[in-house]
């Protein structure tokens, strides 16, 4: 049985169940065989109100990993805990493994998904993806492990297919987003607008908890910093900011 508690009626039903049976145990309490029961429901109901209606809304979540875009960090199958308050004292940062409600431009059909991605751009980053080359953000490549695979594309792209002149400015209150597979996630790059608004983002990843042999850290910021100067980065970043005209 899959217990699936993603709505807040769900969660109301099985709260007032429990309560119910409380209320009916209570009933027959007088007897002392039946005090331990009655102690049992108390606890099982103060836990529950207490992972359901403080810790999972606010704190934190379990989320499964059905897809390899984030691959090799996260893999198919994995279950991660994510910390929904961390963001509440401090701003997300380059490198972040963020889950987010995803925004319809990222999505195919109608309804409502949470994507997991790496925060790349921040707002008013530069941003440009160069085929078997990397990531340059404001006219710096990305330094990330060697497992993350070169990108086989360019974005933004002209309509030849090769670099933009511009690269992409991520907007004011505005996020941009990749996958670590990069040639295999629908993130910022293949959505109709890219950037992700800062209120769609539920929290850090932080633990990969199950299966057992896969325990330990999500990853942080620290896996990825921007590199160099380089001269080609800095020719798209020069042009972003207008600067010689």
């Amino acid at each position: 049985m899959n217990l699936n508690l993603d709505q807040p009626w769900k969660i109301a039903t099985v709260i007032g169940l429990l309560a119910f049976l409380r209320i009916v145990w209570g009933l027959w309490r007088q007897a002392p065989g039946r005090a331990f029961m009655t102690e049992l429901l108390d606890s099982g109901l103060i836990a529950f109100v207490l992972v359901f209606l403080l810790i999972r809304p606010f704190v934190v979540q379990a989320f499964y990993i059905p897809s390899r875009s984030m691959a090799p960090t996260l893999v198919e199958h994995d279950r991660i805990l994510v910390n929904k308050f961390v963001y509440r004292l401090n701003e997300p940062q380059r490198g972040d493994i963020i889950v987010f409600d995803a925004p319809r431009h990222a999505l195919y059909g109608d309804g409502r998904k949470d994507f997991v991605k790496r925060l790349i751009g921040l707002p008013g980053d530069a941003v440009q993806i160069r085929r078997g080359d990397g990531v340059y953000v404001n006219g710096k490549r990305l330094e990330e492990p060697s497992e993350v695979a070169r990108p086989d594309y360019n974005w933004p792209e002209d309509e030849r297919g090769m670099p933009a002149a511009e690269p992409y400015r991520v907007p004011d209150g505005c996020y941009f987003v990749l996958g670590d597979n990069r040639n295999e996630s629908n993130d910022s790059h293949k959505w109709t607008r890219p950037e992700l608004e800062a209120d769609r983002i539920i929290g850090k990843a932080m633990v990969i908890f199950w299966p057992l042999p896969r325990i330990r850290l999500a990853g942080d910021n620290k896996q990825i910093e921007l590199g160099e100067e380089t001269e080609i980065g800095m020719l798209g970043y020069a042009a972003a900011k207008g600067v010689g005209r």
